[in-house]
């Protein structure tokens, strides 16, 4: 086959999106036409990185740990899946005078035939046991089953039969025992639909493997462990709907209620992760996939598994795209850099390649629904967070949410997501998974080049070798506006006690407080950090006796102050702020607020903690009159109890920290 002959988009002249449309959708402006606008954008912007006959696309940016080759196919795969999406949802043809979906097509099939195509030049690399090709694999199938009257049943025999030999690698093959299972499960499901070899017992295992994982309450691990973050949003709820769809009457009519009647329930709570700017809470892994957090809101309305109002689905989902939008995504070229807002390394891992960003393509899943679904035609509606605030408990993955309708922000509570497999394996200590807390509004520090990570929502023993880390996180409860956990401080030398950390959280509006039981040795310095700003010009620092704040220029405050135990025989904690460049996804300068207790005295103490995290002038202008003798108050028990501003009193048991009756999901305001 020959390929096509396209124009390439003039850089310096990027497609516009069309002007907002505040009547049908009055908080993003953003309609159908916007998210077909962003889709060619950012295929065209790809097009100058194709290879001849576009079966590769090799990115400018530092390659994974696959190679290039395996990359240039990540780039082919990720952005067939949003072609495909582009394709589907237009029915294959064109509005008058335009040529998108047809050169779509055209440029897809050109690219198929020499990739799978043994002897091309161009060809992909083999599907191997635990090969980043699996991963495409399944991208590469399910754009060819939502194309398939387009592309898979135009194409001639030998193609098809070259495209099967090469997808049908999968049949035998070995995945990692994670998501990837999913990965087998769609691409052999696939080839059961064009008749072409493949394993039912590979399918239903991989499918049964799911299972294992579900932790009740819309949650999936993502493999044996305690492994919450964005892949039980984007893989382990989406592909169970994706391979329902290209299973049709094959698939298990009761295993597609279970996996719908779970998405739904998550929905009701992945809802609540979206700030009223529309960013995603910054927590886990693969971060540099961005919008695809979106992605199941729109699964649920095409799988009919979600009871969210249409005009919410599409509020929280155009949200998100227009966020990043707003903050230059993609980028003056079209591209999607390996980062947060701009380029940002820390947020990938080894297995990012400059063409992983475009697993965000599973957030335009929205086009496959037809324009006349509610979901676009209905007008927009708020989401919770902008109508009042927020507190939810997941006990599954061990995490409260609290937000502020004021400032619109979303904080999550982390007493249960490590990404640790189950012992023997090691403890290690990833900011993105072992810190007290994320936000929309804020990333962890993460410093460049494996440095050791940031101080920020830490409690660390520091001594001779430095700051303990917190590693494996064993979860105690999350009960109404209270989550606790204990770890044991990794890397720390004494004078032979075991340390521990216990520690409650409990939250309320904008406030948490925190209650660490510590039992460290003697000698040791105890250091606690609050939350990490950041921004592009330097964060402004106030300190005090027991207390620091941090303030970027638009008003985002991050505050810290000692309630109870942080004090030396009546000498109050230091306060510091301590100011980092180039540590953190959301700008080039950050700064946090420390509190540093210089001599523990050895045995076991209570240190309770106000952190909070706040853009509402309410609430920021007020800190430094806070009367930290009214927050909390030790009870004969051994309790203590915490007072908020507005009269609300918990109570924090401190000793014997089994778990009460489980709240799940309930929204407490």
């Amino acid at each position: 086959m020959t390929a096509p002959h396209v124009s390439l988009p003039d850089p310096t002249h990027p497609s516009h999106l069309p002007p907002p449309d505040p009547a049908h959708s009055p908080l993003t402006g953003w309609t159908r036409a916007h998210w077909e606008a962003m889709a060619d954008r950012l295929l065209d912007g790809l097009l100058p990185y194709a290879s001849r006959e576009l079966a590769q696309y090799r990115l400018p940016g530092r390659a994974s740990h696959s190679g290039s080759w395996s990359d240039g196919l990540e780039g082919y795969a990720r952005s067939f899946l949003l072609a495909a999406f582009r394709i589907a949802g237009a029915g294959g043809t064109d509005r008058p005078g335009s040529t998108v979906v047809h050169d779509l097509v055209e440029r897809y099939t050109v690219g198929l035939a020499a990739g799978t195509d043994p002897g091309h030049p161009e060809h992909w690399p083999p599907i191997t046991d635990r090969g980043q090709p699996m991963v495409e694999a399944a991208s590469i199938a399910v754009a060819l089953h939502e194309t398939r009257p387009w592309i898979w049943d135009q194409l001639p025999d030998a193609v098809r039969q070259n495209a099967a030999a090469w997808l049908g690698g999968f049949v035998g093959a070995t995945a990692n025992d994670s998501n990837w299972r999913l990965f087998q499960v769609i691409t052999e499901e696939f080839l059961a639909s064009v008749g072409a070899p493949h394993s039912r017992a590979e399918i239903d295992d991989g499918l049964a493997r799911l299972d294992d994982w579900y932790r009740g309450g819309g949650w999936y691990t993502d493999g044996d462990g305690r492994k919450f973050d964005y892949y039980n949003a984007w893989a382990l709820h989406l592909y169970p709907v994706l391979w329902a769809r290209i299973a049709g009457p094959r698939a298990d009519r009761g295993l597609v209620a279970t996996h719908r009647a779970r998405l739904r329930e998550f929905l009701d709570t992945h809802q609540y992760f979206f700030g009223s700017d529309g960013a995603p809470v910054h927590q886990g892994r693969s971060l540099t996939y961005r919008f695809a957090a979106a992605a199941p809101l729109w699964a649920g309305a095409l799988a009919d598994a979600t009871s969210l109002p249409p005009g919410r689905t599409r509020r929280l989902a155009s949200g998100a795209l227009k966020h990043f939008a707003d903050h230059g995504v993609p980028d003056g070229q079209g591209l999607l850099s390996l980062g947060w807002y701009r380029p940002f390394l820390p947020v990938t891992q080894r297995y990012s390649g400059p063409a992983s960003p475009y697993w965000a393509s599973k957030a335009f899943l929205g086009l496959l629904l037809p324009a006349d679904h509610p979901v676009w035609t209905a007008p927009e509606e708020p989401g919770p967070v902008d109508t009042a605030d927020r507190c939810l408990a997941l006990p599954a993955p061990g995490w409260l949410l609290h937000s502020t309708a004021a400032d619109g922000i979303v904080r999550l509570v982390n007493h249960g997501s490590d990404r640790l497999p189950p012992p023997p394996f090691p403890p290690q200590d990833n900011p993105h998974y072992t810190r007290f807390a994320y936000s929309s509004a804020a990333a962890p520090e993460t410093p460049p080049d494996d440095a050791s990570p940031g101080p920020d929502n830490h409690i660390a023993l520091l001594d001779s070798s430095g700051a303990s880390r917190r590693g494996r996180i064993h979860p105690l409860y999350v009960h109404g506006r209270q989550a606790a956990s204990w770890h044991t401080p990794l890397a720390v030398d004494g004078d032979g006690t075991e340390p521990s950390i216990t520690t409650v959280s409990v939250v309320h509006g904008p406030w948490e407080v925190r209650v660490h039981r510590v039992h460290a040795p003697a000698g040791v310095r105890v250091r606690e950090g609050g939350w990490a700003v950041a921004c592009d010009s330097t964060p402004t620092g106030r300190t005090g006796a027991g207390w620091a704040l941090t303030r970027r220029p638009d008003g985002l405050t991050s505050a810290l102050v000692g309630l109870l135990g942080w004090d030396d025989h009546g000498i109050p904690a230091r306060g510091t702020v301590t100011h980092a460049h180039g540590h953190n996804a959301y700008g080039d300068h950050s700064a946090t607020p420390l509190l540093t207790l210089d001599r523990y005295p050895g045995g076991t103490r209570l240190l309770v903690t106000l952190v909070v995290l706040t853009a509402d002038p309410d609430v920021y202008g007020d800190l430094h009159t806070l009367r930290t003798d009214a927050w909390a108050t030790p009870t004969p028990d051994g309790a203590v109890e915490i007072r908020f501003p507005d009269g609300l009193v918990e109570r924090v048991r401190t000793r014997n920290l089994n778990p009460p009756p489980t709240t799940t999901g309930a929204d407490i305001r």
